[in-house]
This record gives structure tokens, C-alpha cells and sequence, in this order.
């Protein structure tokens, strides 16, 4: 029997259960409006926090809501680079001198690629000889 009531019917595009009994959560819609001219509607749970702005679903600009709820303006952290990160551990002083060391260590052959190392010890080798 219950072969007969699947065939023909298309599995997974067709559901075979019913809403009776089921209660839907309480809704709303919130009506924006798109600065191009575009006004549109977002079906939103009540208890929901309404944003401000969404996004219009025609040409993708932001859509304020015409409920006048204006979100509140976060102060933003500038971004913190790799020298600001830097300046926390050394002082300004202390990176000049770690500078001055590591090009002298650098320039005398005892760090940096191996290519550099063997073109310096050739040099002394002739300056030697």
C-alpha cells in the first residue's frame, strides 16, 4: 500500500505532511526603503531585534527601515598594525640599536642567506691572499 502512494510522486519536491496542528511563531513585517527608489518588506519573528538596515534584495544598497529605528553607532577600534604591535614590547631607542646589531652581524657574513655567506668568504679569501 504505502508503495502506491510514492509512486509517481517526485521525493524530496513534494512533502507529504500537513500543517494541521502546527502554530507558527508570531510575526511581523518591516518595510524598508531603498535609497534608489526600492521599497520592500522582511518577514521578521516579533521577538526579533529589527535592524536598521538590510540589505535591498534589487540592487544590493543598504535599506533603512521606515520604522525610524536608527542603529546605534559603535566606535571602532582603528586597526592595530605591526608597528603599533611592535611599540607595545620596545621603545623606538631599543629597535634602532637591535637594528644597528643585526646589519652588523648581517654585513660581517655570521647571519643572513647562504649565498651571501660564501660571496664574503671569497672576498676574504682573496683579500687575504
Amino acid at each position: 500500500m504505502a508503495e502506491r502512494t510514492l509512486r509517481g510522486a517526485r521525493l524530496g519536491g513534494q512533502s507529504f505532511e500537513d500543517e494541521r496542528g502546527i502554530e507558527f511563531a508570531a510575526r511581523q513585517q518591516v518595510a524598508y526603503d531603498c535609497t534608489n527608489g526600492h521599497k520592500f518588506e522582511v518577514t521578521m519573528s516579533e521577538e526579533a531585534e529589527i535592524p536598521s538596515v538590510w540589505e535591498c534584495p534589487k540592487c544590493g544598497v543598504e535599506a533603512r527601515t521606515d520604522q525610524g529605528v536608527q542603529a546605534e553607532e559603535k566606535a571602532e577600534k582603528p586597526a592595530r598594525t605591526h608597528w603599533d604591535m611592535l611599540l607595545e614590547r620596545r621603545s623606538e631607542k631599543e629597535l634602532e640599536d637591535l637594528l644597528k646589531e643585526r646589519l652588523e652581524l648581517l654585513r660581517g657574513g655570521e647571519i643572513g642567506p647562504a649565498h651571501l655567506h660564501r660571496a664574503n668568504a671569497k672576498r676574504r679569501v682573496k683579500a687575504g691572499a
